[in-house]
């Protein structure tokens, strides 16, 4: 099999795609040979985990995700210890785990609206569920008592989004530059008063940190999801957040220069908008930059099959070398953690046969499954967390593995900084050529 057909077999595209498209970048870069480096590195790096899990290339997909399971529980066990085992129900555990996260991100300050304006948008649209489950008689009162970023934390999970769309989100149409201000990014958890409020709302309790872009703040409702691997899981999602809250935050103070059209670039990126145009009549390559995990609500979607950049993808790939670099803190815990570092684009197709594997593919078909047929593994880190949380549902991870190959592909040809400079330059168009 040719490289550029194994990368497209893992990437779910067409094989002649992606060979046009190596053929095109070559000429173009003067590089070459540069799929089968990616190929060679995959292997490569896929034969240096299973050897340190003692597992044979040839297992079948089963028992390579079953191990990669087993090591992630491993993994999430040790972390669990080294936060100094904290309680998913007691604020005061989470906020110290917040911290230690932002130690380890060490983020700058950001761009982020006024705490003024924030509490001038409550007032103009009173969040009335939030008065009733706080028992207050109008917002001045809630005001006079409550944080305001406890409450503009509350709006997500207890208005719902059709007022927030249409009410509440409205007033950013008028924002204006002077509306933002430098300062550091918050972390928040919440008081346990807002979990029994959270329970009355929240459909699905895996939803129980979250972050605002445009507040700079990273919150978390002490809700216990009581599944395995949450820790190692939640950890790696709050560094994911300090680095989209990061990239973000750039480009709201890039926009601030712009004031004519700063409202409606903030809207842009806060809603994640994705170009939609199937069709280019340029000859020169373009690139769709998707600023959020398609795959997770369409996994035919048609932009997943075109050349394209993921910063979601970046900024779980900066959050996993941050772990990374926790854990060599700690002797009896680098070399473990340190199994993940530069896997989060890896993956193969392994054998099914003989044996099944009873999951649906969260997001991104993995292949057959059954006798004498084979099965996408990912050995990304989030993939795989997402796996062992999701387990019990019986849902299989892929997606974070195969947006990650895309950015790899990218920059192995152009480079890391050249992929963030051609994002932060064309994020609002949503392509960019080469």
């Amino acid at each position: 099999m040719f490289s550029y057909e194994k990368i497209a077999k893992i990437l779910r595209a067409k094989a002649d795609a992606i060979k046009l498209l190596e053929e095109k970048l070559d000429a173009l870069t003067g590089k070459k040979n540069v799929m089968d480096k990616i190929v060679e590195e995959n292997e490569a790096e896929i034969r240096k985990r299973l050897d340190f899990l003692d597992l044979g290339r040839n297992l079948t997909a089963k028992k390579i995700y079953d191990g990669l399971i087993s090591k992630i529980e491993s993994d999430n066990d040790k972390l669990f210890k080294t936060l100094g085992s904290p309680s998913a129900l007691i604020p005061t555990d989470w906020q110290r785990v917040l911290e230690t996260a932002r130690d380890v991100a060490n983020p700058p300050k950001g761009f982020f609206i006024k705490k003024e304006k924030a509490i001038e948008f409550i007032k103009n649209q009173p969040p009335l569920k939030i008065l009733s489950a706080l028992n207050y008689k109008n917002v001045r009162q809630m005001l006079e008592h409550e944080d305001i970023f406890e409450i503009f934390s509350a709006l997500r999970f207890v208005e719902g989004n059709e007022w927030l769309n249409e009410n509440f989100f409205k007033q950013y149409e008028n924002l204006k530059t002077d509306d933002f201000e430098k300062r550091e990014i918050k972390v928040l958890a919440l008081p346990e008063r807002w979990a029994k409020i959270a329970q009355s709302f929240v459909k699905y309790k895996h939803h129980n940190i979250s972050h605002l872009k445009e507040l700079g703040v990273i919150y978390v409702i002490p809700l216990s999801l009581e599944i395995s691997g949450e820790v190692i899981r939640n950890f790696s999602l709050i560094l994911h957040y300090f680095n989209e809250i990061k990239f973000y935050s750039e480009l709201f103070e890039k926009f601030s220069y712009e004031p004519s059209s700063f409202s409606q670039n903030l809207i842009s990126l806060l809603r994640g908008d994705v170009f939609n145009s199937p069709t280019s009549t340029s000859k020169k390559i373009r690139w769709l930059i998707i600023q959020r995990y398609l795959a997770k609500d369409d996994k035919d979607d048609w932009r997943l099959f075109e050349p394209h950049v993921n910063p979601e993808a970046l900024h779980w790939q900066k959050a996993e070398k941050m772990l990374v670099a926790m854990a060599k803190k700690f002797n009896n815990f680098s070399t473990d953690l340190a199994f993940w570092e530069n896997l989060d684009w890896v993956g193969d197709y392994f054998s099914a046969e003989g044996e099944s594997l009873p999951v649906r593919q969260a997001g991104a078909s993995g292949g057959k499954n059954g006798n004498g047929s084979e099965t996408l593994v990912s050995f990304n880190l989030v993939d795989t967390a997402m796996s062992l949380v999701k387990q019990k549902d019986l849902i299989k991870y892929l997606y974070h593995h195969q947006e990650a190959l895309w950015n790899k592909i990218f920059t192995e040809y152009f480079g890391a900084e050249k992929m963030d400079e051609l994002i932060k330059e064309n994020i609002i168009k949503g392509y960019f050529e080469v």
